[in-house]
């Protein structure tokens, strides 16, 4: 045990991921792969927190027990202007702006948007899932062939 205070030790995984966002300039703390995320998760070290709209969620699949705030509602994708708050407070009980969070979409951009508005709103552990749910559009303009939640076969659920 280290005889440095610390007010969170974060997992190996995210301070490599902490280091390569600072390497990057990225202004929040970094991205980590799917299946990392699902690690981080099932060892209670992250929560994740879907922010896709409800329609996504809901007609395509999501992470059984993830928290969900939409970063945007509907199918216009309107920007939710309570995202920020409504995150803190869905985190309160893992420790609000100081939760390790680990936000998910369909591709890994919207999430990485939805990061940095968190972190410019004092979150300082938001971390964004790269790949996505669905991963990127291929040369068919079909998700998840190559990349995403699914594609790695990481647990999900269809209602």
């Amino acid at each position: 045990m280290s005889s440095e205070v610390e007010t969170l030790a974060l997992p190996e995984a995210l301070e490599r991921a902490r280091a390569a966002a600072e390497q990057q300039n990225l202004p929040y703390a970094g991205g980590v792969p799917p299946a990392v995320a699902w690690q981080l998760v099932q060892r209670h070290e992250a929560v994740l927190v879907d922010v896709r709209s409800g329609e996504e969620r809901k007609f395509v699949g999501h992470v059984p027990e993830s928290l969900h705030v939409p970063w945007a509602t509907g199918t216009a994708l309107t920007r939710n202007p309570r995202f920020v708050r409504e995150l803190e407070a869905r985190l309160a009980k893992d420790g609000g702006k100081e939760a390790v969070a680990l936000l998910l979409c369909r591709s890994g951009k919207r999430s990485a948007v939805a990061a940095e508005a968190a972190a410019k709103a004092g979150f300082t552990h938001v971390f964004n899932v790269l790949e996505g749910f669905e991963g990127e559009i291929d040369a068919e303009q079909h998700r998840g062939g190559a990349d995403g939640w699914r594609f790695h076969r990481l647990p999900w659920v269809q209602d």
